[in-house]
């Protein structure tokens, strides 16, 4: 294939385990494709399928199996290959379950699987060889922890993905690859790269972190909802790779939704913390992106520049943290947290005590609002959660309790739920691993194998401890933003600062990111003077005590904020309400700033009241 210099195109058919079933056909017949791809796997994916696997079920997704079946002979028949990381715990038994199938219909695939990530039974041997595992957050290590991993998966790259393709293969499973290897090792095949083409590789790597969500590329999520004329379900997005390692991102035509460079922006600040973005083939440098709308529907991803990776690799550890329940009860009219403060009592009275708990977690959500004219409006909710290795404690025992207010605790006592039964909870545990102890495999449909060969690393680029992106661990670069004098802003008026900027916000371990950015270039100079770490922590209350970095981005026109710590020790653990901080960005952008009149659209602000005049300076 190292012949054809046309653009790859690359297409998405799954952003998470449990995304759209019927997306894989929707990509196949709804045009020309070379590649389909589908990422199924998230740190607390893995979690899931080892839950799933305990119970005696499969340690892979098994929704990618459905998929495959409706699409896998037009596949064939038409030369497009698959890739996934559905492999999940178990890629070998994902590949023979795709065989079987084949077989049932009546084709013989070409199938490979990518192994060499699965640390878990080797964590021993490798502490004994010096291998600290330390947390990339807390910088504690994992034997002071003293606790016993279910999962411990590093992240691969794309080079066993391109070796199975040149190998033949016409269904390649992975485990755990970083989700942009999903398109970095069909572009490195088709291209015929090298390992030490950076700029090319980063190009991929930038274009497999925008479509590696779904549609979230193409309207999904995206903040400003009056630029989606097409509001049907959007159309999953396509990279077409060129040889230089610059694309397009679009979708099928007469398919829903936008591809815009505002929704491309918005995919590209996605979990994210600085502006490199280090993985297993090549580090990214976020911050050369250049992005152009080229047509209606066609945004290009150009001037990517990349660098070597380092000589580690990122390891996310799962184990079981014990377990969890939540009841929610609801309280209505008047003397809200009167009835709140005698609810908890009177519950923790029966149960023996908040202390005989390991953790209680209790959130009063205010949505009521005085002389409501509807009863939903005068109501609010406290959000009671548990937390206990003994699961008996935390399970029916807890939630029946909380009936026993029915009759004897405030008035209007009823709850969002029924008593329910507990449920185990992961922690997560973000570390490295030196790459030579990882060894990375391709074993094709006769049962050959070969081993992948790690890329050249860069010199001084070893990991220390920081953030991890989703691509592999984050070099430590905080950078704060520089104080500057502002030019005089005038009038200003009090506005949502979403008027002005967009947000896309998510998880990653136990910290969430913020991106924010401009439409254009005056916004954005205001936006990096004006939210400083101090202003975004005043906006933020959630955010004040933990530590808080902020990245600028200038060729996107945006600004990226990481909370560390604000996820408690992951989405499977974390007791907020948001646990995958997805709402983060929209309540960002809900707040409201002073902001200078000059830079305020006509129709932002409808029934503002009239400006207020004064000399404002940027917050140091």
């Amino acid at each position: 294939m190292s012949g054809l210099r046309r653009p790859v195109r690359i297409a998405n058919c799954s952003g998470f385990y449990g995304d759209r079933i019927d997306a894989a056909r929707l990509m196949v017949d709804g045009g020309p494709i070379d590649v389909l791809t589908g990422d199924y796997l998230a740190e607390l994916t893995m979690f899931i399928l080892w839950k799933a696997r305990a119970r005696g079920g499969a340690g892979y997704a098994r929704t990618f199996v459905d998929q495959l079946t409706e699409v896998l002979g037009s596949c064939l028949d038409r030369g497009i290959r698959i890739v996934t990381n559905a492999g999940g715990l178990d890629p070998a038994g994902l590949a023979e379950r795709v065989a079987r199938i084949a077989a049932e219909l009546g084709l013989a695939p070409n199938v490979a699987y990518v192994t060499g990530d699965d640390l878990v039974g080797r964590l021993g041997d490798l502490q004994a060889t010096g291998e600290r595992f330390t947390h990339l957050d807390t910088g504690r290590d994992l034997a002071a922890a003293a606790v016993e991993p279910l999962t411990a998966n590093a992240y691969l790259g794309g080079w066993g993905i391109a070796a199975a393709l040149a190998g033949g293969a016409d269904v390649v499973v992975t485990s755990r690859v970083t989700d942009a290897s999903l398109v970095v090792g069909p572009a490195a095949w088709w291209h015929g790269w090298g390992r030490t083409d950076w700029d090319r590789l980063a190009g991929a790597v930038a274009a497999g972190h925008v479509i590696e969500c779904g549609p979230q590329a193409t309207g999904g999520n995206y903040a400003f909802l009056d630029e989606i004329t097409d509001l049907r379900y959007p159309g999953f997005p396509i990279a077409e790779v060129a040889a230089d390692g610059s694309s397009v991102i679009t979708k099928h035509p007469g398919t829903g939704g936008l591809v815009s460079v505002g929704t491309v922006t918005a995919q590209l600040l996605y979990e994210i913390a600085g502006p490199e973005y280090a993985g297993p083939d090549v580090t990214t440098h976020f911050d050369t992106v250049r992005l152009t709308q080229d047509a209606l529907d066609r945004v290009r991803l150009s001037g990517t520049r990349g660098s070597a990776p380092s000589g580690r690799l990122k390891v996310a550890l799962n184990y079981l943290g014990g377990y969890r329940n939540t009841m929610t009860l609801v309280l209505t009219g008047l003397d809200i947290e009167r009835k709140a403060a005698w609810a908890r009592r009177e519950l923790f009275d029966l149960l023996g005590g908040e202390e005989s708990f390991d953790e209680v977690d209790v959130r009063l959500l205010r949505f009521d609002r005085p002389d409501a004219d509807a009863n939903a409006h005068a109501t609010a909710h406290l959000r009671i959660t548990v937390k206990d290795a003994d699961r008996s404690r935390v399970g029916r025992a807890f939630s029946n309790a909380t009936q026993a207010l029915a009759l004897g605790g405030y008035a209007g006592f009823h709850t969002t739920t029924p008593p329910g039964p507990e449920s185990a909870y992961g922690v997560y545990w973000p570390t490295t691993v030196a790459r030579d102890a990882v060894e990375h495999r391709v074993t094709f449909a006769d049962g050959s194998s070969s081993v992948i060969p790690h890329s050249p690393r860069g010199q001084g680029t070893d990991v220390a401890l920081g953030t991890l992106e989703n691509g592999g661990p984050a070099l430590t670069t905080e950078r704060q933003p520089v104080s500057r004098p502002t030019a005089d802003e005038g009038s200003t008026v009090r506005i949502p600062l979403g008027r002005l900027v967009g947000a896309r916000s998510g998880d990653k371990g136990g910290n969430a990111n913020v991106g924010l950015w401009a439409s254009d270039h005056a916004v954005y100079d205001w936006l990096r003077d004006t939210l400083t770490i101090q202003r975004f922590t005043e906006l933020l209350p959630e955010a004040r005590g933990l530590v808080v970095r902020r990245y600028d981005l200038p060729n996107l026109r945006a600004l990226n904020f990481v909370i560390v710590g604000l996820l408690g020790e992951g989405v499977a653990s974390s007791t907020r309400p948001d646990p995958q901080a997805k709402g983060l960005g929209e309540y960002m952008r809900s707040r409201h700033l002073a902001v200078p009149v000059a830079l305020v659209p006509a129709n932002a602000v409808p029934d503002a009241p009239a400006p207020t005049t004064r000399r404002t300076r940027a917050a140091q």
